[in-house]
Order: C-alpha cells, then sequence, then structure tokens
C-alpha cells in the first residue's frame, strides 16, 4: 500500500526510538496483512490430496519443520537480513533493483536517457563510477544487448506475476477466512453460504477502492495487531493444552522423515507449504513507506514469533486428532475452541480485507511503474489522498481484479487450486528477487562474484525446490498464474516493442532548427497569440509530427514550448530538479525546450500546476539565460551556432537543499548506437556554511571558468532576485510577451499515432504491431488522457509510423 506517512516522519538523521517503534507499527496494517493471514490456509492446501494426517504424526511434525525453517530461512535471514538492504534511496521492490542496476551498469533500454540525468539528487551510486573496477558480468551486460532484454524480460516476469498474485491473494485470503462458516452451518447450507458471501466480500472491496484507503487506514494496524495476539494466544493454548513438547517436531531431521515417508506426494505437497511466506515480498515492496529498523523490528519482535506460535499451535491439536478426511478439517477453525469462534471468525475475515488491500495497493503502484518505463499500456491513474503522496487508484485495473478475482473463487471453490496457484505466483517473484539481488552484490556493493553465488545458489535452490513443486501442479490451478503471465508478458513485451520503434521513428524524421528558424521568412507562417505546448519523446531536435503540423496547419504560436515528459531510473525526482529548459534558437523566437523528469514511483502532476509551474519556471528561466549571456563566461556562446546553442540546458532550483549550491555543468552531446542523444555532464559544487542562514551573492554567481558548448546549468534562487535584470529592455519584453501569451491561452498539441509494419516485414511483427498494438492503443487510455490535458485546449496531429 503506497503510504507516505512513515516517510513524511522519517529525518535525514537517525530515527530515534519513538519514531521507530511508531513506524513498525504502522508497517503492521501496510506490510505484514498479507503475511500474517497465511496460517489461515497453510495446513489445509498442504494436507489437501497429496498426504494424509496419520497416527504416526510424521507428516504434522515434518510439515511444521518444513514451516518453521521456510519462515525462518527465506523471509527472516534472505529479506530482512539481506534484500531490504538492497533499496533504492530507501524504495524496495523489483522496480528498485532493476534501478540500481540500470545505474551501475549501461543496461537501460530506455531510448531517451541523458547523462544529465545521472546529476540528479536521487541518482546515487554505492562508489564513484571513476574508482571502481568494471566487474566481468558488468562488461558482459553492457556488452550484449540480448542479455539486457532478458533482464529486462526478468523483471517483466516479476511484474506479471506479482499482478497475478494480486488477482489470486483476495481470493484465497478471503473464502479461508469465510470458511470458517462451515463449521456453524450445516452440510446443505455450506455450499450456498461461503461462496456467494465471499463474492459479496471481494466485490466490497473493489468498489471502496476509488475512496482511498487513508479514511480507513488507521484501522489496518489495529487489527493486524489484534490478529496476531488472538492466534499467539491460541497457538500458546494449544501448544500447553494438547502438546508441550510440540517444539521438538522444530528439528530439521522431521523434514527428512516426511520426505522419505511421503516420497513424490511430500514433495508435491511442498506447493501448499510455501504459502506460509506469501507476503514476504511486501517487507521489501513497501520499504519506502517505512524504514529499515522499523521493518525489521516489527517481523523479528512481533510478526515472525507469532506466526511459529500458530503454526505450533495447530500441529500440537491436529498431533492428538486424527480423525479428519478432509482438507478443510485440516485447517484453522479446527484449533479454535467452540466458544471464541465467531470472535476469531469476524477477526479472519477483517485481517483478510487487510491483507488484501495491501496486495490490491501494490498491484496498482507497480502497474504504475511499468507504465513510466514504457512497459503497460497508458491508464488512467487518480489520487486518492491529497495529503498522503503515492495512494492511487486505477480504475480499469480494480474493476478487471474484481472480475478476476471474483471468477476464481467460483471457479476454484476450494484452496487447493487457489493455493497451488497462488503458491506458483509467490515463488516465482522471490526468484525473480534473488537473481537481481545477486547481480546488486557484485554490480552495486561490488562485492566478490563469488558471494553473490553463494546467495544465488543457496536461496535459489530452496526456492526452486518450492518452485518444481507448484509447477507440478499445472492442471490443479497452477495453470492460471501461468496463462495470466503470459497474457501480460504478450502485452508488455508488445507496447515496450512498439514504443521503441516508434522513438527510434521519431529520431531519425525529426527535422533541424534550421527549418524551424526558417519559418518566419515563408509567405503566409503567422504567429498567433498562445502558448503552444508540442509533447515530444525526443530530447532535441524538432519532432516531425510539429513539422506536419505547420505544413497543414501554417501557424504557431507566439510562444513554443517543446514538451518532452520522461522517466529515469530513480525512485522518486525532487520538484525543484524535474524541469530541464533550454532554447530552441535565438530569444527573439520565443521557442523553448523543456524536459520533465520524473522517478518511476512519482505520479504525474494535473494540469494546472504542471501549466503555472511550467510558465514561472520559464519566467524565471530568462532572467537566468540573460545573466548568463552577459557574463564574462558566456563570451564563447556569442560564437556557437544556434544549433549548438540550443542543446543548452538549465535546471531551476528552488528546493532549500539545494540553495547552498551552485553548479556548473559541462554537458557535451553525443550519439550512441541505438541513436539516441546522450548528455554527459561533470559538476563542481561549492557549498555555504552550515552557519549562514541565507546565501551571499557571492557564493550564488556562475563559475568563470570557460565552458564548452552544450551546458546544463544549475542556478539557485538569489540570482532570480538579483536587481540587475530591471533594466534589461529584451529581458522585460520577453516576459511581456509570455504573460501575454499565458493571458490568452495555452494549447496542448500532441501526436495522434497510427502505425503498420513496413512490407515484407515477418508474420509475427505484423501480429505484434498491426493487431496487437493497434488494439491496446484503440482501447487504452490516449496520451491526453495519460498527461491530464483539457479537451477544450487539445490539438491532436495525425502521424504515421511505418516501422
Amino acid at each position: 500500500m503506497d503510504l507516505e506517512f512513515g516517510r513524511d516522519l522519517r529525518s535525514p538523521k537517525r530515527d530515534s526510538w519513538k519514531t521507530t517503534l511508531l513506524l513498525a507499527y504502522q508497517s503492521l496494517g501496510v506490510v505484514y496483512g498479507d503475511l500474517s493471514i497465511s496460517p489461515l490456509y497453510v495446513y489445509s492446501s498442504t494436507f489437501a490430496e497429496d498426504i494424509q494426517h496419520s497416527d504416526t504424526n510424521d507428516e504434522i511434525f515434518g510439515v511444521l519443520s518444513f514451516v518453521f525453517w521456510t519462515l525462518t530461512l527465506i523471509p527472516l535471514i534472505k529479506y530482512v537480513s539481506v534484500v531490504l538492504r538492497a533499496d533504492d534511496n530507501g524504495e524496495g521492490g523489483t522496480f528498485a533493483l532493476y534501478s540500481l542496476i540500470c545505474r551501475h551498469a549501461n543496461v537501460s533500454l530506455l531510448p531517451n536517457r541523458q547523462i544529465a540525468d545521472e546529476e540528479l539528487s536521487t541518482y546515487k551510486l554505492e562508489c564513484p563510477p571513476e574508482i571502481t573496477d568494471k566487474s566481468r558480468i558488468k562488461v558482459l551486460l553492457e556488452k550484449h544487448r540480448k542479455l539486457r532484454v532478458a533482464l529486462l524480460i526478468m523483471v517483466m516476469i516479476g511484474t506479471c506475476m506479482v499482478i497475478g498474485d494480486g488477482v489470486l491473494t483476495p481470493a484465497i485470503s478471503v473464502f479461508s477466512a469465510v470458511s470458517g462458516l462451515e463449521f456453524s452451518l450445516s452440510k446443505d447450507h455450506r455450499e450456498y453460504a461461503v461462496i456467494p458471501i465471499t463474492c459479496v466480500i471481494l466485490a466490497f472491496l473493489f468498489a471502496l477502492q476509488h475512496y482511498g484507503t487513508h479514511r480507513v487506514g488507521f484501522l489496518f494496524a489495529p487489527i493486524v495487531l489484534a490478529w496476531l495476539f488472538c492466534m499467539s494466544a491460541l497457538g500458546l493454548y494449544n501448544i500447553i493444552h494438547w502438546n508441550p513438547h510440540i517444539y521438538k517436531a522444530l528439528n530439521p531431521s522431521h523434514m527428512f522423515k516426511f520426505l522419505k515417508k511421503t516420497r513424490k506426494y511430500g514433495w508435491m505437497s511442498l506447493g501448499g507449504i510455501l504459502l506460509c511466506m506469501t507476503g514476504s515480498e511486501a517487507m521489501f515492496a513497501d520499504l519506502g513507506h517505512f524504514s529499515y529498523s522499523a521493518i525489521q523490528l516489527a517481523f523479528t519482535c512481533l510478526v515472525y514469533p507469532a506466526l511459529i506460535l500458530a503454526y505450533m499451535g495447530q500441529a500440537a491439536y491436529l498431533s492428538k486428532h486424527h480423525d479428519f478426511y478432509s482438507s478443510s478439517k485440516v485447517g484453522f477453525y479446527i484449533a479454535v475452541p467452540d466458544k471464541i469462534r465467531w470472535p476469531v471468525l469476524i477477526l479472519a475475515i477483517l485481517a483478510s480485507v487487510v491483507g488484501s488491500q495491501a496486495i490490491i495497493s501494490g498491484t496498482f503502484s507497480i502497474i504504475n511503474q511499468s507504465q513510466s518505463l514504457s512497459c503497460f499500456p497508458r491508464v488512467k491513474v487518480v489520487h486518492t489522498s491529497e495529503k498522503i503522496h503515492g495512494q492511487i487508484y486505477i480504475p480499469e485495473i480494480n474493476w478487471l481484479l474484481m472480475i478476476l478475482c471474483i471468477a476464481v473463487t467460483v471457479g476454484f471453490r476450494d484452496t487447493k487450486h487457489m493455493g497451488n496457484a497462488s503458491g506458483l505466483a509467490v515463488i516465482t517473484v522471490m526468484l525473480v528477487t534473488t537473481f537481481l539481488t545477486s547481480l546488486v552484490i557484485v554490480l552495486c556493493w561490488h562485492r566478490p562474484p563469488l558471494l553473490a553465488l553463494a546467495f544465488l545458489l543457496f536461496f535459489g535452490s530452496i526456492e526452486a525446490l518450492y518452485f518444481s513443486a507448484s509447477l507440478i501442479k499445472f492442471l490443479e490451478g497452477a495453470w492460471l498464474p501461468i496463462l495470466l503471465a503470459l497474457i501480460l508478458m504478450a502485452v508488455m513485451l508488445i507496447w515496450h516493442y512498439t514504443t521503441i520503434k516508434k522513438y527510434e521513428f521519431d529520431l531519425h524524421n525529426k527535422v533541424t532548427l534550421e527549418w524551424l528558424l526558417a519559418l518566419g521568412d515563408k509567405l503566409g507562417m503567422v504567429r498567433v497569440p498562445g502558448i503552444g505546448l508540442v509533447y515530444t519523446d525526443l530530447t532535441s531536435g524538432v519532432p516531425a509530427n510539429f513539422s506536419r503540423f505547420v505544413t497543414n496547419l501554417p501557424a504557431f504560436h507566439q510562444v513554443l514550448v517543446f514538451v518532452c515528459v520522461k522517466s529515469v531510473p530513480v525512485p522518486y525526482v525532487f520538484p525543484a530538479e524535474r524541469y530541464l529548459i533550454g532554447r530552441v534558437g535565438p530569444p527573439g523566437h520565443r521557442s523553448y525546450r523543456c524536459i520533465v523528469r520524473y522517478g518511476y514511483r512519482d505520479v504525474h502532476q494535473d494540469v494546472d500546476s504542471f501549466e503555472t509551474e511550467l510558465v514561472e519556471t520559464l519566467a524565471t528561466f530568462i532572467k537566468l539565460d540573460a545573466s548568463y549571456r552577459c557574463s564574462e563566461a558566456s563570451e564563447q556562446e556569442l560564437e556557437l551556432d544556434p544549433g549548438e546553442r540550443e542543446r543548452r540546458l538549465t535546471v531551476i532550483a528552488s528546493n532549500p537543499l539545494r540553495r547552498r549550491a551552485s553548479y556548473d555543468l559541462q554537458d557535451s552531446m553525443k550519439h550512441s548506437a541505438a541513436s539516441t542523444v546522450e548528455m554527459r555532464a561533470t559538476a563542481t559544487a561549492a557549498s555555504a556554511d552550515d552557519d549562514d542562514d541565507s546565501l551571499s551573492p557571492g557564493r550564488a554567481e556562475i563559475s568563470s571558468a570557460a565552458v564548452g558548448p552544450n551546458q546544463v546549468r544549475f542556478f539557485t534562487d538569489s540570482q532570480v532576485a538579483s536587481p540587475e535584470f530591471a533594466d534589461n529592455k529584451q529581458v522585460a519584453e520577453e516576459l511581456e510577451a509570455l504573460a501575454a501569451a499565458r493571458e490568452c491561452g495555452t494549447a496542448f498539441i500532441l501526436g495522434h499515432s497510427h502505425v503498420q509494419c513496413k512490407p515484407g516485414s515477418s508474420v509475427l511483427k505484423r501480429l505484434a504491431v498491426d493487431v496487437g498494438y493497434n488494439f491496446l492503443r484503440r482501447n487504452c487510455r490516449g496520451p491526453d488522457v495519460a498527461l491530464r490535458v483539457p479537451p477544450a485546449s487539445l490539438l491532436e496531429v495525425g502521424m504515421v509510423y511505418v516501422l
């Protein structure tokens, strides 16, 4: 669940023990809802059909030993001790690992990457790149494009399985909680009560998503806390009352006895045992909302002991009761005393709703991240809270998840098939995390490759064992996550492939700056009042959709801004560093370039705030650019041709954290092998004394060193207020023109694309592009909706892409 409450409480310094305790308490409702309800269905899924509970107790003791050591090795040691440390600026999850790898090795497939992005505050490296030696793994990944594509596909597989888990977890959680009604209803009424009640609860859960969870989020932690105490108390009661020596079953030898006795069927039952670690990935995925110490404290001191007591209590009860012949009887509620069964049932249903809410919100978040990396069709993202950043709602995905959840519940009708399906999705995500973490150990932490290999082999072998046990259940429910993953993978690959090809088409068909400057001399070309925002994926040059626009309609706006909204491999970009501003042509042409940068966890601004910030940023840039052109350091710039001057960009800063620094970033442009334009920057910073309350004028000045032709310049606020601009007539005229254009209104010029394959293309490519991509384009949100463009201000330019 995307709560930023924890982040608001965190300071740059080490958290105090009070803050850590508060964050640990809040994490219960956000992080551990899914993991805490796993005792509802682990034993019933394990003893479904593969193995039977016998008088010798070898089976139940072996299952308990497997559960204990699985919870100890995977969630406790792997995640809490290792994986949680692989954070990306405090963020966790599959995309955080991929982002870390992309920053430490040139493996990103994003087309419009710029070296200037490396100057972002959140673009931090573990070690400076100039002092780190390239490992063989890094060289191989950077050299072979197929390996980079395979890495992205692996990330996509993990993403697809997380989305699949968003379908399966709510179904199995709520169904397992409601199944406690079987003990209070007659056999004839069970079938007509459990399934309908489960479907009603699921429909109600998804119907409330558009309201957001901030209204009832304060209840989540108390519910999970009460549930953990309830499980612990029941576990202690069953241990003391039925079998005080159940702790002996924790001996690993019982695992080998179990496998020796049950053989193939015991191995197949591992698909049910692995459900005990369902929700472990949430500890890492939700790391950004809290802190490492808070999540570690909550798990080791409360969640882990409560889960162990719950499983031991169930095993203690079952070790003294052997007259069960169905999986529904080898479950959680059979070990609950009759007098408290109804209160426990209600608390279990509430806990299952909290756990389901966490995975639903996580599904929204990961789809938004996939969309930012051009790996998912455009969908409408809605903020559900003005105060808590990151709480989002995606209507299309929400209703699709609801339909699939209800279909799974009605179709499977038991925890056996649901557990088989959910288990395969969970273990696949864990395998992807293990592999990516091993790469982080080598590429980011610069540890010996043997250490990464040991991590991969140890945890990978355990997870591979569980994966094989889940995969063998293909016909018994495991086919569902595979089918969902294949469909989602096809959608993501088609969208990503065609998006990259469209960018390459735009890059090769862009027009020159000289063509744009010559438009004013052409007969009949006029400049109309207002601001024209031309959206493009290009970071330099004039896009082909604008040339097509002025060719058919010989007029363009008095103030022209080429806007590139791009994603960078960081979780979020500070607002003060979001905009890169530059000129397109001389000042009199009134044409600018604006590159708007977002991280993979950022949610795009609404159009009103974006338009206001853009105009304010342009006004600041005009003043600063005039100052720079008048300085001695700009003498070299006056000799540059317009094409070189157009590639110079400026970051306008207003962040208080940045007020004490001035930057002069040398930036040279070059084309990569994929014909993408990159910007290389070197930075020098002069920071003010920490005891100063204000920035002195001398500290805000630009470096007087000679500068090259292509620059990214960082200016501080004190320069904006400098009085030297008051008498600058040219600046005043340009600002007046900008203000007048703003009063006349803003037009948003977007390309309306149609994509088709070249003649002679393969059948697979024609199916992917002509059929698949165009179907997705017609049935998903358009760029105007994704960018929140008002329909009254929209101008669409038809573009045909021949790929």
